[in-house]
């Protein structure tokens, strides 16, 4: 349409974050069934979740445009800049809600939209709107909502009526739960001032940079124990076991590294390997799906019915 700036409508759905989080989602629809998953439930479940996904990134946008004006991260931002308005942002985040419900409703299942609305509602408000202002704790409690897509997409393949779906499912989300914290706080170390400035109370602003350190160092360690569990309870094979403690070791490095870093950027290098280190955790999950059979225990066994 003429005269609409796309490109700004484009950046308010923060489309690498999305792409992380519809990654995720991707690989819990295959890990869910042992072939191909179905592909109406795959394909209207994959554009639900990103809808929706892009939905509360622009929600996020609307809530923090005063935090957005005054942080160079931000400053860039659509609303910061004043090339869209908060109405046009509402609209658009509305719109986007509104469609991601209407398919995954009529084209997947209840139970999907339900979940998927509740993450939506968990990270733009809760998160955004309440815990990110409240407590230096912000990103661990609000985690559970940007840990949930891969629980969205295994809902979406399988309606979640067996416990093994939710237990495996939940594992999933489990470690991003955990990934979150070491994820964001080395972020938070490199634009701690940024923070300040914006009276955000991230974790290296209220109890320092040394404190926060220590706890990226203490979450890494026990992501590095959770990510083993996939293996431990026969959801996964050797492949992915080998994968997770490669990238995890490197990621405990990074850690160890950060206590005594040799300049200002290394928490920057740390956030960015955290990203790599998610995506290749999940591609290997994937590829372990498909190479199981002939390395080790079989991915069956998450299919086994209740009792």
């Amino acid at each position: 349409m003429k005269g609409i700036p796309m490109r700004e409508y484009w950046a308010l759905t923060k489309p690498r974050v999305v792409a992380l989080i519809v990654f995720t989602a991707f690989v819990g629809m295959f890990l869910a069934v042992p072939g191909l998953p179905p592909l109406r439930e795959s394909v209207f479940g994959f554009i639900g979740i990103w809808l929706a996904a892009a939905s509360a990134a622009a929600i996020n946008h609307l809530i923090d445009q005063r935090i957005d004006r005054v942080m160079a991260r931000t400053a860039h931002r659509p609303l910061a800049t004043g090339a869209l308005k908060p109405a046009q942002v509402l609209a658009f985040a509305v719109f986007l809600g509104a469609l991601s419900m209407t398919l995954l409703i009529s084209m997947v299942n209840p139970i999907t939209a339900a979940l998927t609305f509740a993450s939506l509602i968990g990270y733009a408000v809760v998160y955004t709107a309440w815990l990110k202002r409240a407590t230096p704790q912000n990103i661990v409690i609000g985690g559970i909502a940007g840990a949930a897509p891969p629980l969205l997409g295994w809902a979406a393949v399988t309606g979640m009526n067996n416990p093994w779906d939710w237990a495996h499912a939940l594992l999933l989300v489990l470690i991003i739960f955990v990934w979150t914290p070491p994820h964001f706080w080395a972020l938070a170390i490199f634009r701690r001032d940024d923070y300040a400035r914006a009276l955000v109370p991230m974790l290296p602003v209220t109890h320092g940079v040394e404190y926060t350190r220590w706890q990226i160092l203490l979450y890494t360690v026990l992501l590095l124990a959770v990510t083993v569990m996939p293996w431990a309870v026969g959801m996964s094979g050797l492949f992915y076991l080998g994968g997770a403690l490669v990238l995890g070791v490197v990621f405990l490095w990074y850690a160890w590294k950060l206590l005594d870093p040799p300049d200002e950027f290394f928490a920057m290098r740390t956030f960015n390997y955290s990203i790599v280190y998610l995506m290749a955790l999940f591609a290997f999950l994937l590829v372990d799906h498909w190479l199981v059979p002939w390395l080790g225990p079989t991915a069956a066994m998450q299919f086994q019915p209740a009792g």
